[in-house]
């Protein structure tokens, strides 16, 4: 590495966040970059530590040393070149991702890891400011054609690189914009939309086509598609939400994340009418749910004026170090506080909610909550148990139920007789990324489960290079890890 000493000279650094008092004003993105003097100090950090950790915790693989010593050197084109040899879209995960690989870092074994996913940010960034993302599309075509449906990201790293091996790509969307949960489930004030934009001019002047207000299933029927295209890959992520069973679930003001964070990223995109507005605005909300959908509602419910914002989660408080029973470099389940938590939500650990009430209209006024502990028991898996005494009513006019997905919409798979799993993926293998029926391909949350955004990249890519051997014969596509080759 270039700076040999420069983790025992170098304290860790990231963009700090604009006060509360004025970000929650708005829902523009709220940090604030790092100097170019820092930022080649953060890459300085890493260290020449002979096995990088850090590869095996990214699921893409990325050469995070190689970028980092780019960085550190003040060669910014290579660090991008290095970047986006193995991630399509850096720009996302440098926002997004939890950073799975800075809880591998070896530095992270006894100091704070390297900034990893700052860096990255900062590398794509300054890519685009400086006119290094540019389209690059095939010298010729293979005369193949293939169908994409949905446009996150699992969709849109599948479609780039099946159009740079020479196909012609079609993307399928059922929203009126590309984009999926990047677009619609993830608030603006975390990536604001235009960031998704930019990246889709590139893959559109690169030859990849959309057509958005789509739903495979309904009206084109998957048969059709499949008689159409020569192959079809499906990215239509995990969907099925969550319920709450529990007395009260279907009073008005009980609502699922996954219909109150869209429509108000709608809302910021400027639609004016919903058939039914879900706002916090004046209202004692509780978040149920203590994921990263549970602090987007928080945000977002600060955001739209909300009188109070409590957040829920049934698991007991973890500790802010990693568990021993966590040992480096795997990802550890320890308190992670974002930057929505601090904006003023009151934390609840160990609780359970156990009935919601509604006034004589049908309205939610409130709800019931019990603490609750889990027992372990040899051989078994810990139980749920209720603290007796422990009852307690709040005042709540939304409950915001961010309690993840349970599995994939199973329209397409019914009508292409495709076989699914005990939680309703796709089953595929990841030997191949191909389903029982040949020449449908799966990708992302929907094949893997509710996952993250790295992981929808990963998949989308290795789908990709199988997509293209089964239709070719062989790839030069890229697996993981390894950086993009030349195109014929």
């Amino acid at each position: 590495m270039g700076k040999i000493t420069g983790f025992l000279e170098f304290d860790r650094k990231v963009e700090a966040y604009a006060p509360v008092e004025e970000r929650v004003k708005h829902y523009r993105e709220f940090t604030v970059p790092l100097e170019e003097k820092d930022l080649k100090e953060q890459g300085a950090r890493c260290m020449d530590c002979g096995i990088p950790f850090c590869h095996s915790g990214c699921p893409l693989g990325n050469l995070i040393p190689d970028f980092n010593d780019a960085v550190y050197r003040g060669k910014w084109e290579k660090a991008a070149s290095i970047l986006h040899s193995t991630n399509n879209f850096p720009e996302f995960t440098g926002r997004l991702c939890p950073a799975p690989c800075e809880e591998a870092c070896v530095l992270g074994i006894n100091e704070d890891p390297v900034s990893i996913e700052n860096i990255e940010k900062n590398i794509v960034e300054t890519a685009f400011e400086k006119g290094w993302v540019t389209a690059n599309t095939p010298q010729k075509r293979t005369g193949k054609r293939i169908a994409v449906v949905g446009s996150g990201p699992a969709g849109l790293a599948a479609a780039q690189q099946l159009n740079r091996a020479g196909h012609t790509v079609t993307v399928f969307e059922r929203d009126e914009k590309p984009g999926g949960l990047l677009r619609y489930g993830i608030p603006d004030f975390k990536m604001e939309k235009h960031i998704i934009d930019r990246r889709l001019k590139v893959l559109e002047a690169e030859g990849i086509v959309f057509q958005c207000g789509v739903e495979i299933g309904k009206d084109i029927k998957a048969n059709e598609l499949k008689a159409d295209f020569d192959a079809i890959v499906l990215c239509g992520g995990a969907t099925v939400k969550r319920r709450l069973p529990i007395e009260g679930s279907d009073l008005n003001g009980v609502v699922q994340a996954m219909d109150f964070l869209p429509q108000n990223n709608r809302r910021v995109d400027g639609v004016k009418e919903f058939k039914k507005e879900i706002l916090a605005t004046g209202k004692d909300v509780v978040v149920i749910g203590g994921g990263d959908t549970g602090s987007d509602c928080i945000g977002t419910s600060f955001r739209q004026g909300a009188k109070s914002v409590s957040n829920f989660e049934i698991m007991p408080m973890a500790t802010t170090t990693r568990p021993e029973d966590q040992p480096w470099p795997f990802w550890p389940m320890r308190l992670r506080t974002s930057s929505s938590h601090k904006e003023g939500a009151e934390r609840f650990f160990s609780i359970s909610t156990k009935k919601f009430i509604g006034d004589k209209d049908g309205n939610l006024k409130g709800l019931v909550t019990a603490e609750v502990e889990w027992v372990k028991v040899p051989g078994q898996r810990p139980q749920l148990k209720e603290i007796e005494g422990t009852e307690k009513e709040w005042k709540c006019e939304l409950a915001l139920l961010a309690l993840g997905f349970t599995g994939s919409e199973m329209t397409v798979a019914e009508q292409l007789n495709l076989e699914a799993d005990q939680r309703t993926n796709i089953r595929a293998s990841e030997n191949n990324y191909q389903t029982n029926i040949p020449g449908v391909f799966v990708a992302g949350d929907q094949r893997r489960g509710q996952s993250l955004i790295v992981w929808a990249i990963s998949e989308g890519r290795q789908a990709a290079y199988h997509v293209d051997t089964f239709l070719m014969g062989e790839s030069a596509l890229p697996l993981k890890g390894e950086g993009d080759l030349p195109r014929a």
